[in-house]
């Protein structure tokens, strides 16, 4: 049994300059036509930027593998991510990418998926003893909820200590402040509009996604300067003993602190959202809940059960294939370039889309129907291989992968074991896609524990 979740109804044709600005100004995903559903490559021509978008799968692999080293991350998408992360493992290209990803790699031994279980463990059963306590008889907005598990997690891998309920409401009002004015940012840079305002005002938003991190980074690194004392055995503990790998220099304040907030958005703001839209698509399939009881019991999940649950899985990874988190990675040319016959000049933009390669019919059978039986299917194993991309690919694919997969089965499958969910009557979550992929409007399901 499957259902076709809610997505924006496509455009019949590419939109004029104008209806284009006004759309993509709301979302990025509702100035799609249908062609660019089916399209091997598009072409769109703006006042200040001239922007392809390969879809055909031979050339997805040869921007994102990008063996010759021209496709970097695009200017445009650094200078918007700025106040945020900075100059960061994320943000980096070049040599500089390559010596922050030496320094960092240690940091990451700590997402080990056996070793990071407990906190995720820990985090997961706080979250069901907050929901037990919390007024069920009406609609939750999930939400609020998913960033505060997901950076629940996230606050304990990096500093050992979990966070607050009012510091994860804060990241979460602030960081769809700072997805808003991204947005429009991001829309008047490709028109020339000149956007130092714009940036001066998301500096003022991040600084409240920063303060809550910010005194424990402080306070670890000036302990680590006079004493040596680096803390705790976590991922602040590591990048602290970081050393440049030419240089041997440690990470100044400055840097430690992008690093620390490049894992932090990365280990949190896009979890957020690949959860709360499994707990929607969990909510419209009953049987799918009935399912995934069979297959998990009753028992609390084990981090050896979960490895064992390919349904709970499979639910997931159909989530992340309709609603992947980022759903455009951008890079830019940078020498002369030639797809498809399309002649592409130095400074112009690449756009790879997973949300149009993941629900192009060409790669998935019925692409926009949520069935997650599809990853079980031989036929559409080649596709759930090469078409399937919500953690990128190539050299740059997301080292956090694993780490996510475990921790939003954790927190599905539990939640799935303690409620019942359903959808309530009413309209269905619409899709926006800005830095990350949310709902306009959010996402309300109703819970009824389980006895």
């Amino acid at each position: 049994m499957t259902f076709t979740p809610p997505y924006p109804e496509p455009l019949k044709s590419k939109a004029k300059a104008l209806r284009r600005f006004a759309t993509n100004w709301r979302s990025w995903i509702h100035g799609l036509f249908e062609k660019s559903y089916t399209m091997k490559m598009g072409e769109v021509r703006l006042p200040a930027l001239q922007i392809y978008m390969p879809n055909e799968l031979s050339l997805v692999d040869e921007v994102l593998d990008d063996r010759q080293h021209v496709y970097p991350k695009h200017e445009h998408l650094l200078e918007m991510l700025d106040p945020l992360i900075g100059d960061s493992v994320f943000s980096a290209n070049g040599a500089n990418w390559q010596a922050q990803r030496e320094m960092v790699k240690p940091a990451y031994a700590q997402t080990g998926l056996r070793r990071a279980f407990p906190l995720m463990r820990g985090a997961v059963d706080d979250l069901v003893s907050h929901m037990r306590e919390i007024d069920l008889s009406k609609p939750i907005s999930v939400e609020p909820l998913m960033t505060h598990v997901a950076a629940d997690i996230i606050f304990r891998t990096i500093f050992s200590q979990p966070i607050s309920a009012r510091d994860s409401d804060q990241i979460f009002r602030s960081f769809h402040k700072f997805q808003r004015i991204i947005q429009t940012g991001a829309i008047l840079k490709t028109y020339g509009v000149p956007i130092g305002l714009l940036l001066m005002r998301a500096r003022g938003i991040v600084r409240h996604i920063h303060a809550t991190f910010l005194p424990i980074v402080q306070a670890r690194y000036d302990a680590y300067r006079s004493s040596g004392d680096a803390g705790p055995d976590d991922i602040l503990h590591s990048m602290l003993e970081a050393r440049h790998p030419e240089t041997g220099e440690p990470f100044t304040l400055k840097a430690l602190v992008n690093q620390v907030s490049t894992v932090f958005l990365a280990g949190h703001e896009t979890a957020a959202s690949a959860m709360s839209w499994g707990l929607y698509l969990l909510a419209e399939c009953p049987h799918l809940q009935d399912a995934l009881i069979e297959e998990m019991g009753e028992e609390p999940l084990s981090f050896e059960k979960l490895k064992m649950a390919e349904k709970l899985r499979a639910v997931f990874h159909e989530t992340l294939r309709l609603y992947p988190p980022v759903s455009f990675f951008i890079r830019a040319v940078t020498q002369p370039t030639v797809m498809r016959e399309k002649e592409m000049a130095p400074g112009s933009m690449i756009i790879i889309s997973p949300w149009l390669i993941q629900r192009n019919e060409a790669n998935f059978s019925c692409p926009h129907a949520f069935d997650p039986d599809r990853f079980s299917d031989p036929e559409q194993a080649e596709a759930c291989r090469r078409a399937f991309m919500p953690f990128g690919k190539g050299r740059r694919v997301c080292i956090g992968a694993g780490f996510a997969n475990q921790e939003a089965m954790l927190v599905l499958g539990t939640i799935v074991q303690n409620f019942q969910l359903s959808y309530p009557e009413g309209p269905k979550p619409e899709p926006i896609s800005r830095v990350t992929l949310r709902s306009e409007k959010g996402i309300f399901v109703r819970f009824t524990p389980r006895s």
